[in-house]
């Protein structure tokens, strides 16, 4: 047992190399001199250390703008995807209505189709709305998803009936009911449905690049892609890019793991 235990270890050490290296050598090379990565083979670790990427990212091409852009655009995303999605969840699973049932049905089966078939669609009608290169147009579609109704969903059915009633019959009105029993009951699922979202919205590329046509208005991963087509033989300057890219989001997940862990694990149990 002991030698399994010790094997089983090892792969999933490997395993775990194989997946970080990748993420180790990029931020390795952020702090390489211009030209230092181009060689071959590529050095693991510079020669000497330098910020110059990271200055010229903020200083000469806008990168902090595009930063905030992205922090912006996901923080609003986050919040209104989970202040439409959260209550929708709940009432799916606890509130009776005439076609709750058919209508839930016919949302999951839309989970099927696409999202980028609806993009055009989309685009069409928020021209139409006068919301083109508008971060209110960059946020639609982000305002409910029926994979976080259907999560929700999912977790709310562990709520026990007899608690709602009990709340009920003492005399809380239905929103006395969803703020003060059902979401501090949600807070699992509430967290790992924000994440979600939120690391969507971060690193969505397709619509900020079809909704937004302003520079300035770029989210990261926008704008990573058009310094990729002015500096594609600077790759130090590139690897700092994603490091910015990625740092944010990585440092947000790594915080919040161990809800997101027992929210998925719970959600998966219970629901």
């Amino acid at each position: 047992m002991k030698i399994r235990a010790i094997l089983l270890n090892l792969a999933v050490g490997l395993i775990a190399l194989i997946v970080l290296f990748p993420l180790v050598w990029m931020v390795s090379v952020s702090f390489m001199a211009t030209g230092e990565a181009a060689v071959f083979p590529p050095p693991l670790l510079p020669s000497h250390w330098t910020l110059e990427h990271y200055r010229d990212l903020f200083l000469n091409q806008g990168m902090g703008r595009y930063l905030w852009n992205s922090f912006a655009l996901a923080t609003l995303a986050t919040i209104l995807a989970l202040s439409f999605t959260v209550p929708a969840g709940y009432a799916f699973a606890k509130l009776k209505f005439a076609g709750r049932e058919r209508l839930f049905q016919f949302l999951v089966a839309a989970l099927v189709v696409p999202a980028q078939i609806g993009t055009l669609p989309l685009f069409l009608m928020l021209k139409s709305m006068g919301l083109v290169n508008t971060y209110a147009g960059a946020l639609v579609p982000w305002l409910a998803s029926i994979f976080g109704l259907f999560l929700v969903r999912q977790y709310a059915l562990s709520i026990p009936d007899e608690m709602l009633e009990a709340a009920r019959i003492d005399g809380a009105s239905e929103g006395q009911i969803f703020r003060r029993v059902v979401l501090p009951t949600l807070q699992p699922i509430i967290v790992t449905l924000g994440l979600f979202v939120f690391l969507g919205s971060w690193n969505d590329f397709l619509w900020p690049l079809i909704i937004l046509t302003d520079q300035s208005n770029y989210t990261l991963p926008v704008a990573l892609a058009s310094l990729s087509r002015e500096h594609v033989q600077d790759v130090e300057l590139m690897m700092a890019g994603a490091v910015v890219t990625v740092a944010p989001v990585l440092i947000l997940f790594l915080a919040l793991q161990r809800y997101y862990i027992r929210g998925m694990l719970a959600g998966s149990v219970k629901g």
